[in-house]
């Protein structure tokens, strides 16, 4: 399935940090030898702002790992509420499985072209995403499923982060961010209630 222009407004990325300081459900998009993967990831944490850097843990024997170890890049995507029967999906196959076909293809998942590293990200369906490059550590890649990331650039579907700041409401529903429970069954960002001082 061809890539498709970007409709996503770029993210600065002093902001980029603050797609997942909310501890969403990611999906990991990569590429390396003419092979593509997605798969779904429900650790990812931002730990550092400037540069922005973000840790991702999966498994080191996944296909996945293996092709951003192959590549040094990896696409950090922010599916809404309206993906999650895909995020499941993706989550719970191998693309190593498929044969010819990729999960991209197995389960009709549009890719757009990330403008600074080329991988194939996913807009529809998708709040936000992310490029990164990955950050080499050879102890770290070898002994644990955690790695680091720096993201060299960032986009999101206005109608939900803007001026880098999430607005959840009911007319973009579609788009609450996922956070997974367990076994298929995930809760949805929305409510969202501003603190007072208490000052």
């Amino acid at each position: 399935m061809p890539a498709t222009p970007s409709r996503f407004t770029p993210v600065q990325l002093e902001h980029a940090s603050r797609l997942l300081n909310h501890g969403p459900t990611v999906l990991v998009t990569s590429a390396a030898g003419g092979k593509r993967n997605i798969m779904s990831a429900a650790w990812s944490m931002p730990v550092e702002f400037a540069p922005p850097r973000i840790a991702v843990v999966i498994d080191k024997s996944t296909y996945t790992r293996e092709l951003v170890m192959a590549s040094g890049h990896v696409g950090i995507c922010v599916p809404g509420a309206a993906f999650a029967d895909k995020v499941y999906a993706v989550g719970s196959t191998s693309g190593r499985d498929l044969g010819p076909q990729d999960k991209f293809d197995a389960y009709a998942i549009p890719t757009v072209t990330g403008p600074v590293l080329g991988l194939p990200l996913v807009e529809e369906g998708v709040a936000a995403w992310l490029e990164c490059r990955l950050i080499p550590e050879r102890h770290t890649e070898a002994a644990y499923d955690t790695f680091f990331v720096e993201v060299v650039s960032a986009a999101a579907d206005p109608r939900v982060f803007a001026q880098g700041h999430w607005e959840f409401n009911d007319a973009n529903a579609d788009l609450h961010t996922l956070h997974h429970l367990g076994a298929g069954v995930f809760v949805c960002a929305g409510r969202t209630l501003r603190a007072k001082s208490l000052a």
